[in-house]
C-alpha cells in the first residue's frame, strides 16, 4: 500500500494545475486564507474522486439510487481510500430526528427497556404481572348477558408482508374467519394485501353469545387464542370496545393489559409507541389568538382579524352581525378598539359562545376540511407550535413511559445532559439475570455517550431536536458517530471541526481525531485553528491570496517546515514573527441600548440583558449556555 495520496494537475475551481503529497494514516491540516482554494483540494477533489470510484464498483442496480458525483477536474489521485466526508452541513430539519435517533443511541435505549423494562400501570402506578388465565376468564364474564363477543388471536401487529402462506395454514386448521386491519374476512376468499404496508391480523377464535353456561367454551377459546397469539387474548364487541389481555402483563385494578415489551414499543417513530394526540412529534399546531389579531388598537370594524376568510368582511356580513351581537351583551359595539374589550367578550369572539362558532373553532375547521393545499397553508401561517398536552413533549404513549429502569423512564433519561446519562448508566443497578441481559448494551451506550463527551458534547440532552443544532455541533456528533463505527484504513475529510467550540473543548477534540487516525485512518481537516495545526502531523498551506489570487500549494509540511516558510503569511503568525496586534483603544459605549427583558427562549433563565448600540459586542460563553 502507498504511503501517501498524490494528487497531479488538480485544476478544481481555482486551484491551478497543483501536484501535492499527502502522508496516509496521519492527521493533516489544510489551512490558508478564506477562499485560497484549501476547500477545493479536500473535498471538491480528493472526497468526490474517492467518493466517485466507490460509487463506481458498486453494481449498476445500486448506483441508481446513490447518484454518481462527477469526476473532478484533475488528472489522478493515487493512494484513495474510501472517503468520508463530515462537514458543516445542517442536519436534518425532520422534527422527529433527535440527538438520541442520530448517534443510535437511542436505538440501544429502545433495547434496554424491552428487555430489562420494568413495566408499571400507567394510572396507578403499581408494577404491572403476569395475568393468569383464570383471571382474564373471570373478568370477560363481567361482560352483561345477551352481549355478543368475539375473541381475537392477534397473531401479527404492525408488520408488513402479504401472509398468503398465514392465511393457508389458518384456512387448513380449521379457522373461518380472520379481521385483517379492522375488516373482517372469510378465510375462503381472495385477501390481497400491500406487501410494503403494515398490517394488523387476528384470528377469529370464537364468537360468543355471554350468559352463565358459556364459561367452559369461553374458557376453550381463550386458551386457543392465547397459544396462536403468544399469550395475547382480544375480546371485542361488535359496534362496540375492545379489550386486549395478556397472559404476561396486566394491571389487575384497571384492566390494562400490555403485549410483551418491545423496542418498537419505546418509539415514537412508530405508531405502537407514540403519543396518539400528537403522533409522536411532542407538539401540536394550535391557532395562537395573537396572531390572528395582531393589533389590539384596532377594533374590529377596522380590520383587527388577520385570518383567512375574515379580512375583507364588511359591515353588513353574517360575521360582523354575529360580532355585533356578542358584544352588545358586553356593551360594546364592533367600532370598540380590541384593547378596551373586557376578556369574556374577546374570548367569546374567539373561541365561541353556547350557540355562535368562534373565530378559531372556525379556523380549525377550515383547516380540517379543506382540500385546498394554499387555504391551508394560509391558515398555518396563524398557528405555533404548543407541546403536546397528553405526553407534556414526551413523545411517547402512557404505556411506553410506565415502564422504568431504576425508577427512570426512557424519556428521563434522554432528558438528561450527556453528563448526566452516562453518570446514570454506569451506575445502573440489575438483578444478576438482567445484568447479564443488558451487559453489552449498556456498554454500546456508555461507549456512545463517552464520544460525545469526547468532543465536547457533554451539555447536549439526547431529546434535543437535530433541527436546533449548530454547524459545528452537528458535525462533532457525526465525527463522534464515525468513532462508535471503528472503521480502519478510512479517509475523513473534516471542514472546520472546531467551529462553535469552546477554547477549552479543543484538546478534547484534538484527542478524538488523533484517536481516529491511530485506529488507522487518515484525516484532512480543513482549518484556521492554531492548536489544531501545532497539533497536526503535516500542514498543506493554500494560497497565497483568495479567488483568483489563490490556488496554490504555498508550503507542505510539518508545523516546523511552515513556520520556516517567509512566502507562508499561516507560518509567520505561527512563528510569531507577523502578529495582529490589539487596538490600543476602543469606541466609547454611548446611552443607546438594545434592551432585552424576561428572555426565555430554550434553556435561558428569564434573564434581563443591555446590549449598547454603535459598537462591536461580544456575546461569549461555553457551547450550550445559550448565548
Amino acid at each position: 500500500m502507498r504511503e501517501s495520496i498524490y494528487v497531479k494537475g488538480a485544476r478544481e475551481n481555482n486551484l491551478k494545475n497543483i501536484d501535492v503529497e499527502i502522508p496516509r494514516d496521519k492527521l493533516v491540516v489544510f489551512t490558508g486564507l478564506s477562499g485560497s482554494g484549501k476547500t477545493s483540494l479536500a473535498f471538491d477533489t480528493i472526497y468526490a474522486e474517492g467518493q466517485r470510484r466507490y460509487v463506481e464498483s458498486l453494481s449498476s442496480y445500486a448506483r441508481m439510487f446513490l447518484g454518481q458525483m462527477e469526476k473532478p477536474d484533475v488528472d489522478y489521485i493515487d493512494g484513495l481510500s474510501p472517503a468520508i466526508s463530515i462537514d458543516q452541513k445542517t442536519t436534518s430539519r425532520n422534527p422527529r430526528s433527535t440527538v438520541g435517533t442520530i448517534t443510535e443511541i437511542y436505538d440501544y435505549l429502545r433495547l434496554l427497556y424491552a428487555r430489562v423494562g420494568v413495566p408499571h400501570c400507567p394510572v396507578c402506578g403499581i408494577e404491572i404481572k403476569q395475568q393468569a388465565l383464570d383471571s382474564i376468564i373471570d373478568k370477560i364474564m363481567q361482560i352483561p348477558e345477551e352481549t355478543k363477543i368475539q375473541i381475537l388471536a392477534p397473531v401479527v401487529r404492525g408488520r408488513k408482508g402479504e401472509y398468503q402462506k398465514l392465511f393457508e395454514d389458518y384456512k387448513k386448521s380449521g379457522y373461518v374467519r380472520v379481521r385483517v386491519d379492522g375488516i373482517i374476512y372469510d378465510l375462503q376468499e381472495d385477501i390481497p394485501l400491500d406487501k410494503n404496508k403494515k398490517h394488523d391480523i387476528e384470528v377469529v377464535v370464537d364468537r360468543i353469545v355471554m350468559r352463565d353456561e358459556v364459561r367452559k367454551r369461553l374458557t376453550d377459546s381463550c386458551e386457543t387464542a392465547s397459544k396462536l397469539s403468544n399469550g395475547l387474548i382480544l375480546v371485542s364487541i361488535p359496534d362496540g370496545e375492545e379489550t386486549l389481555y395478556s397472559q404476561r402483563y396486566s394491571c389487575p385494578e384497571h384492566d390494562i393489559g400490555i403485549e410483551e415489551l418491545s423496542p418498537r414499543m419505546f418509539s415514537f417513530n412508530n405508531p405502537a409507541g407514540a403519543c396518539r394526540h400528537c403522533s409522536g412529534l411532542g407538539f401540536t399546531m394550535v391557532i395562537d389568538p395573537d396572531l390572528v389579531i395582531p393589533n389590539k388598537e384596532l377594533s374590529l370594524l377596522q380590520g383587527a382579524v388577520c385570518a383567512s376568510g375574515f379580512g375583507n368582511i364588511t359591515k353588513n356580513s353574517y360575521y360582523m352581525r354575529n360580532y355585533a351581537s356578542v358584544l352588545k351583551k358586553y356593551g360594546k359595539t364592533i367600532a370598540t378598539p380590541v384593547k378596551d374589550m373586557p376578556q369574556e367578550a374577546l374570548s367569546e369572539l374567539l373561541y365561541g359562545g353556547e350557540y355562535d362558532e368562534g373565530i378559531i373553532p372556525c379556523l380549525e375547521r377550515r383547516y380540517k376540511q379543506s382540500t385546498s393545499d394554499a387555504v391551508r397553508a394560509e391558515i398555518e401561517q396563524l398557528m405555533t407550535n404548543k407541546t403536546c398536552p397528553e405526553c407534556k413533549g414526551s413523545r411517547l404513549n402512557p404505556l411506553a413511559l410506565a415502564v422504568t429502569i431504576n425508577g427512570l423512564n426512557i424519556i428521563d433519561v434522554c432528558k438528561k445532559s450527556v453528563n448526566d446519562a452516562y453518570d446514570f448508566i454506569s451506575g445502573v443497578r440489575l438483578s444478576d439475570r438482567d445484568a447479564v441481559i443488558a451487559e453489552r448494551i449498556l456498554k454500546e451506550v456508555r461507549e456512545r455517550l463517552g464520544f460525545l463527551k469526547s468532543v465536547g458534547l457533554e451539555y447536549l440532552t439526547l431529546m434535543r431536536s437535530a433541527g436546533t443544532l449548530s454547524g459545528g455541533e452537528a458535525q462533532r456528533i457525526r465525527l463522534a458517530t464515525q468513532i462508535g463505527s471503528s472503521l480502519m484504513g478510512v479517509l475523513y475529510i473534516l471542514d472546520e471541526p472546531s467551529i462553535g467550540l469552546h477554547q477549552k473543548d479543543n484538546a478534547k477534540l484534538l484527542a478524538t481525531l488523533k484517536r481516529l487516525r491511530d485506529l488507522g485512518n487518515t484525516l484532512i481537516v480543513v482549518e484556521h485553528d492554531e492548536e489544531t495545526m501545532m497539533e497536526s502531523d503535516y500542514i498543506v498551506d493554500v494560497g497565497p491570496g483568495a479567488g483568483i489570487h489563490g490556488g496554490y500549494i504555498v508550503a507542505a509540511g510539518t508545523v516546523e517546515d511552515i513556520m520556516n516558510c517567509e512566502s507562508s503569511i499561516t507560518g509567520m503568525y505561527l512563528s510569531g514573527k507577523r502578529k495582529i496586534e490589539v487596538p490600543s483603544s476602543v469606541l466609547p459605549v454611548t446611552d443607546k441600548k438594545l434592551i432585552i427583558r424576561g428572555a426565555r427562549e430554550n434553556n435561558l433563565k428569564n434573564i434581563d440583558v443591555e446590549i449598547p448600540l454603535g459598537v462591536f459586542t461580544a456575546a461569549t460563553g461555553f457551547p450550550g449556555s445559550e448565548k
